[in-house]
């Protein structure tokens, strides 16, 4: 399975730096395969976000007995583990796939943390723009999207692919 995904890693490796070149003298190339592996995972991301929460969810509150969430939170509840699959195996195999010596199990436990991390600012940020600045839910999700990258991208380079 590790030599499936190192290949596949490998590959995406390929098509984003065949795009590199003319970026080259203004962002380093890891900084670049960072913005389109996390882009596309961002994106893949959004149309997720956007298909349950139209088609699965139909709007509505997600009553399950002992809880009820509203809507967007309970959209963000069913795509995080799909998400952060996604996100990890595109940071460990095509933005940092340098980071060798240290175990899988860890970086995905130190990736999770900083997922953590995002998952705070991502609710409260969900929260904020939907419920106090009125943005509809799917706009509200690419902001906090765009902001929990910054975060994501510092914590992943200098504590998780070290």
């Amino acid at each position: 399975m590790k030599e499936l995904l190192t290949k596949i890693g490998e590959f995406i490796q390929k098509i984003i730096d065949f795009f590199y070149p003319p970026f080259h003298k203004f962002i380093p190339q890891q900084v670049f395969r960072y913005a389109a592996s996390g882009g596309m995972n961002l994106v893949f991301d959004w149309v997720l976000y956007f298909l349950i929460f139209n088609y699965l969810l139909h709007k509505q509150m997600l009553d399950l007995g002992f809880v009820t969430f509203s809507s967007y939170i309970a959209t963000f509840v069913i795509k995080f583990p799909i998400t952060l699959l996604s996100g990890f195996l595109l940071q460990k195999y095509v933005t940092f796939s340098y980071s060798v010596d240290t175990k899988g199990r860890v970086q995905l436990l130190r990736y999770f943390e900083i997922v953590i991390i995002n998952i705070v600012v991502y609710y409260f940020g969900l929260k904020f723009f939907v419920e106090i600045v009125h943005l509809f839910p799917s706009i509200a999700n690419v902001v906090v999207s765009i902001i929990t990258s910054a975060v994501g991208y510092a914590g992943q380079k200098f504590f998780t692919f070290r």
